[in-house]
């Protein structure tokens, strides 16, 4: 792979600002000794008592009858938990919540009733001395089920399709500006075409796992959480206690995809056991269970309708979105929401509906919307360039809006195009040729795709305390996650350019719900949250320094003029006087200093009320198709990023090319079948979901554009976590087609639809 970023960071100099600078990760070393603790690596001694979940056989139902003498007689055995003798809990509640925020804190009871609402639920627990000992007495485990029908399928009950209150975030569930309809029967280029995109399932490095130690009556829970504040608060709801009995501990993570917002299963029976045993539990979902217990983005059947002038200009953009849901909580993915943001028509309409399954729960899953909605629509766009014959940069280029076409406010800043030019030169675009099947290499059919990616930028109530103490050591506290993308170092970048000091005197402490409360890492908002908290907390010390060294009479700078007033070198420096911070804190303040900052959500925000705020990129890919086996060999993907302020080029290449990776598989190769007959995941392991692997990833290069959007935050960077994956996918599979000729509507591309076409492209 290849790294490429922007001007402003290849030409960096030692004398440049610390933030922008590609730093080595504060962290990677203790990951790589094995020194850093994940979730089921704390310890808590000896005492520790392991737990192993049995899940439902069925689908849908009710427990007839639970045998669970064997178990209990077991070896090593020291509890097994039914709903006969679990703990009384809160009732689940309604499918749809009053609120967004109560989706991440609502009571997740378990083990509550002797209902099964889906495959793998968990129906009984059994605690040992050892993790062996749980596994094998749940074997002995006999359970008898009163099987009801359940329903899976989606494509075929889309006429009992509802409209939900809301979608994810709590964006409207439909939208429309104009006349569509009208618009679209008139337009003299039309594109109607239906896409499906299928279950997938988030498969972080880290399994769920949690240790739960109570100590009286507060809980110490040690988990991997990409978001304390709302784990205390679901843990609290669930066991109907305060949030402040309630600890959670996250200091590293194993990547989380949007499968650790809330707690799961092992996080609430953990804390269960260990109060009723009182001792150390620790439970972790085994790989094949978090496919039915930790989440999955939904499958979903999409029509794009696109109407356009014969010069390319798009008079009507409409996207409709069919998708599965779970019966008993609702979740609709907000698939097409970023459409009323993309490109520029006067007619428009985007709608969202649902159809309810007998599954768990659909969550968050990288990308939410962006991926699925625009692996369908950034293909449909390049459907319709073809048949107006235009090129497809030049397509998007001619419906360049120039303000958000639906909100009606300016763009904090908006890069699309000139991603789009800056791609097209790297990537050599114009040796394109236009019509499919047009370059070959012996046996392989070559093509060229591109596709334009967008994510809104947000920012979440955060707030982070600094100190500064009398040897010059600098510690910022946060309850903020590192689910792996970078946190650490990007806020010690920070406080360490703010203070002025060298990166060697800070030190960061993430992950303790102990910590001022943060967004946590999730919807790419943290860095941009966290750090603009971390900002100006570390305004609020400085200001604070300076008012001590103005006041006290042992200072340097006592009465000074503050005109020339400089924190640089680890150094106060006022006109020609200066002193390192260290000296001057054991002078006027042998305690230290301590100071806090804070940042409002988007809604209270100047800056998200009056523009529309997005980060943008362009995704180009090049292909190999084997025309005698239809195999599809990734060989190039480039994509260039607008996404404000670049904290850190090395993390940030890193995010990228993570996203850029999860488009290849969903273009290729994720996918995970049910099974319509027992509504269970048949492939629910990494041998049988496909994911991509280092041999699948082929030469990736990721450039960076500078921008700086002061609309945005303190930090004027943007959200790029989740941008990567945005239309990564459908320049593969415009790239596919552009070699083959073959117009793929059902993802992934897998080798079953390929070969009965390649005959009939007549290459």
């Amino acid at each position: 792979m290849t790294e490429t970023t922007t001007n402003a960071t290849e030409r960096s100099s030692p004398n440049s600002s610390v933030i922008g600078r590609p730093s080595d990760r504060i962290d990677g070393a203790l990951k790589v000794m094995g020194r850093a603790t994940y979730a089921y690596e704390h310890a808590a001694g000896e005492a520790t008592a392991y737990g192993y979940i049995l899940g439902a056989a069925i689908a849908k139902g009710r427990i007839v009858e639970i045998d669970t003498t064997d178990a209990e007689q077991a070896p090593g055995v020291l509890h097994v938990m039914t709903h006969r003798n679990a703990p009384p809990l809160p009732v689940f509640g309604p499918p749809v919540t009053p609120t967004v925020p109560e989706v991440f804190t609502r009571a997740r009871p378990m083990l509550a009733t002797d209902r099964v609402r889906y495959y793998d639920e968990p129906v009984a627990l059994v605690v040992a001395e050892t993790f062996e000992a749980a596994r094998a007495a749940v074997g002995l485990i006999r359970v008898h089920y009163e099987r009801e029908a359940g329903i899976f399928d989606l494509k075929e009950r889309l006429t009992e399709a509802y409209t939900p209150r809301r979608t994810n975030a709590g964006f409207e569930t439909d939208s429309a500006v104009g006349d569509f309809e009208g618009a679209f029967a008139a337009a003299s280029v039309k594109i109607d075409a239906t896409y499906r995109t299928p279950f997938e399932h988030h498969n972080p490095m880290e399994p769920h796992a949690t240790l739960a130690i109570w100590s009286g009556d507060e809980v110490t829970i040690y988990t991997a959480a990409q978001t304390l504040a709302n784990f205390r608060a679901g843990i609290a709801n669930t066991l109907n206690i305060s949030p402040e009995r309630v600890r959670i501990v996250s200091p590293y993570i194993g990547g989380g995809f949007g499968s650790k917002l809330i707690i799961h299963a092992d996080t609430v029976l953990a804390a269960l056991a260990a109060r009723i045993l009182e001792r150390p539990v620790k439970i972790a979902l085994t790989r094949q269970q978090m496919f039915a217990n930790a989440g999955h983005r939904a499958e979903m059947i999409q029509q794009v309708r696109l109407g356009a002038n014969p010069d390319g200009r798009l008079a009507a953009i409409g996207h409709d979105v069919y998708s599965a849901t779970s019966r008993f909580e609702e979740y609709c993915e907000q698939t097409a929401v970023f459409a009323r943001s993309l490109y520029a028509a006067p007619n428009r309409l985007t709608r969202h509906r649902l159809v309810s399954v007998d599954l768990n729960r659909g969550e968050w899953m990288r990308s939410p919307g962006e991926a699925p909605g625009m692996l369908a629509f950034e293909c449909a766009v390049d459907e319709l360039a073809e048949r107006l014959g235009l090129d497809p940069i030049e397509l998007r280029i001619r419906n360049e809006p120039v303000e958000d076409p639906e909100r009606r406010v300016p763009f904090s800043t908006r890069n699309l195009v000139a991603c789009m030019k800056e791609g097209a030169h790297r990537f050599g675009w114009g040796h394109r040729k236009p019509a499919p099947g047009s370059t070959r290499e012996g046996r392989n059919l070559i093509g060229y795709g591109m596709a334009a990616a967008i994510r809104p930028n947000f920012i979440g109530a955060s707030r982070a305390q600094v100190t500064l103490d009398a040897n010059g050591q600098v510690t910022a506290r946060l309850d903020m996650t590192d689910i792996g993308t970078g946190t650490y170092t990007i806020l010690t970048q920070i406080a360490a350019e703010s203070l002025g000091v060298p990166m060697s005197s800070i030190k960061v402490e993430l992950g303790d719900s102990r910590f001022p409360r943060t967004a946590g890492s999730g919807g790419s908002w943290g860095a941009a949250s966290a750090g603009s908290a971390l900002y100006h907390a570390c305004t609020a010390l400085k200001e604070h320094i300076l008012e001590t060294a103005l006041t006290n009479e042992s200072s340097p700078f006592y009465r000074a003029n503050t005109d020339d007033t400089r924190f640089a070198g680890g150094e106060l420096r006022i006109g020609g006087r200066s002193e390192r911070l260290a000296d001057l804190v054991r002078r006027i303040a042998p305690l230290g200093f301590e100071a806090e900052g804070s940042v409002g959500p988007a809604s209270e925000t100047d800056g998200y009320k009056a523009y529309s705020q997005h980060s943008y990129g362009a995704h180009f890919a090049e292909v190999a198709v084997d025309c005698d086996t239809g195999e599809i060999r990734m060989r190039r993907l480039l994509s260039v990023i607008g996404a404000g302020r670049i904290l850190n080029p090395k993390t940030a290449r890193s995010q990228i090319i993570g996203g850029m990776t999860w488009g290849i598989g969903a273009a290729l190769m994720e996918k995970t079948v049910l099974d319509p007959r027992h509504g269970h995941f048949v492939n629910h392991d990494l041998a049988e979901y496909h994911v991509a692997v280092n041999a699948d990833v082929p030469d990736m290069e990721v450039i960076f554009l500078e921008e700086h959007d002061d609309k945005a935050n303190p930090l004027g960077s943007k959200g790029l976590g989740e941008l990567g994956v945005c239309g990564a996918g459908a320049a593969v599979a415009n790239a596919v087609y552009n070699a083959t000729g073959f117009r793929v509507r059902e993802f992934p591309i897998t080798l079953d639809q390929m070969l009965p076409i390649l005959p009939l492209t007549g290459i």
